[in-house]
């Protein structure tokens, strides 16, 4: 009971907290599940699954899975993307600093984009991407790359970028479709991809219709187990948060029997709803998911 009552109580200061603060400097917009974010703690660090509303800070690791995809909105305006099994670390974020929006993003691993509607361009902001050992200035623009063990690519889609690794002389890139790449640590000359490679790169970090997502707004839940105790409620919430699934606890009743459900919110459609429910039926304890709007 203590336990079910705290992660109650957690929820709501974390949500009068929210309110009573400025805007955050970002916040999660939508997911494609599972996904989570790392986040450092008092004497540990927390695994915490993401959901659409959930505020990002300096210090917080995002990671996505198979299939998954992740968009943050910038308080500035941007918009960054992940892709599937993609890792970004935010090295420093903060609104307004003296009236500048400033931002250091790391990829670990993975496809990312960033970019920025015609409005949000024209405000004051110092963004920098690193990419492994490549780091490109952000000038108000549009940009995709991916990052793995052996490859690094970084491709212009609009506006002007600065890129360069450690070490060597960065190059300036103001032509769409103008891409940077590294190959087992050895940089390429800069060159251009043919519109089909770039959209099949964009691809790569955009939320999918009716694949499962959730969106801030989104009216849709998916409710994955009705049990009659509390511990039966949080055996499912826990397994599927740890497998970066945005589960939350609904306690109701039934007639005279106060019964607890296991549900996920904020689905952006019935199609993604329908189908986040056969992605987890038969697993996690989930049996026969219904689906509500």
């Amino acid at each position: 009971m203590k336990r079910y009552v705290a992660i109650l109580g957690a929820a709501l200061f974390s949500t009068a907290a929210g309110l009573a603060q400025a805007a955050p400097a970002a916040v999660v917009e939508g997911v494609q599940m599972p996904a989570w974010v790392e986040r450092a703690g008092v004497g540990a660090t927390r695994r915490l699954p993401i959901a659409p509303g959930m505020e990002l800070r300096g210090g917080d690791e995002v990671r996505t899975g198979a299939g998954s995809r992740v968009h943050i909105k910038l308080a500035e305006g941007s918009l960054v993307k992940l892709g599937e099994n993609a890792s970004l670390r935010i090295i420093d974020i903060a609104a307004d600093r003296g009236g500048l929006f400033k931002a250091a993003l790391n990829v670990l691993e993975g496809a990312f984009r960033f970019t920025t509607d015609l409005l949000a361009r024209e405000r004051r902001r110092e963004v920098s991407i690193r990419v492994a050992t490549v780091t490109a200035g952000i000038r108000g623009t549009d940009l995709w790359g991916k990052s793995s063990v052996e490859r690094q690519v970084i491709c212009l889609i609009d506006g002007k970028i600065e890129v360069g690794a450690e070490g060597e002389s960065p190059v300036i890139m103001d032509q769409p479709r103008q891409f940077y790449r590294r190959d087992k640590g050895q940089t390429q000359p800069v060159g251009f991809v043919d519109a089909v490679q770039l959209a099949q790169w964009a691809r790569e970090t955009e939320i999918e219709d009716g694949r499962g997502a959730a969106r801030s707004g989104g009216k849709w839940r998916v409710t994955l187990a009705r049990v009659e105790t509390q511990s039966e409620a949080l055996a499912v919430y826990d397994t599927l948060r740890t497998a970066g699934y945005a589960a939350e606890i609904f306690p109701t009743r039934a007639g005279e029997q106060r019964v607890y459900l296991v549900r996920i919110s904020r689905l952006a459609s019935k199609a993604d709803a329908e189908a986040l429910a056969a992605q987890l039926r038969g697993t996690a304890g989930v049996q026969e998911p219904r689906v509500s709007g």
